[in-house]
């Protein structure tokens, strides 16, 4: 896929999130959740990539996967972009496409009605 789509759309989704922050549709804690784990997520690879340079332990690429599940993926998609680690592995590609995917229909629940009524944290987070 061509980087300049997967950095587009992955800005498209942060300025979904933020306009409905801005709206407060959505608590701040959500942009500042994804934000947060995206900069961890990006660490995480350049600290593997350094890694892998130099011959140390890496890190487990589950452990990436699950960053990218937990909202890190825009930091992932940059990284990869940027660094170009984790870039070309074919099994690595698509298991991160999975844990976008993932990501984006847990967090497409979460803002509709059924998943505002169920989740207590968007209660909460409107007081």
């Amino acid at each position: 896929m061509n980087s300049r789509i997967k950095i587009g759309g992955m800005l498209l989704f942060l300025v979904l999130v933020a306009a409905g922050v801005i709206s407060e549709r959505l608590p701040l804690f959500t942009i500042v959740t994804y934000l947060s784990v995206s900069i961890i997520t990006f660490i995480a690879y350049a600290r593997d990539k350094s890694a892998a340079r130099d011959g140390r332990w890496r890190t487990k690429e589950s452990t990436l996967q699950l960053l990218a599940l937990c909202g890190g993926w825009p930091g992932a998609i940059i990284a990869q972009q940027s660094l170009r680690h984790k870039s070309q592995k074919l099994s690595f590609r698509i298991g991160l496409w999975c844990m976008i995917a993932l990501n984006s229909a847990g967090f497409i629940w979460l803002i509709s009605p059924q998943g505002q009524a169920f989740t207590p944290i968007f209660q909460l987070a409107k007081f």
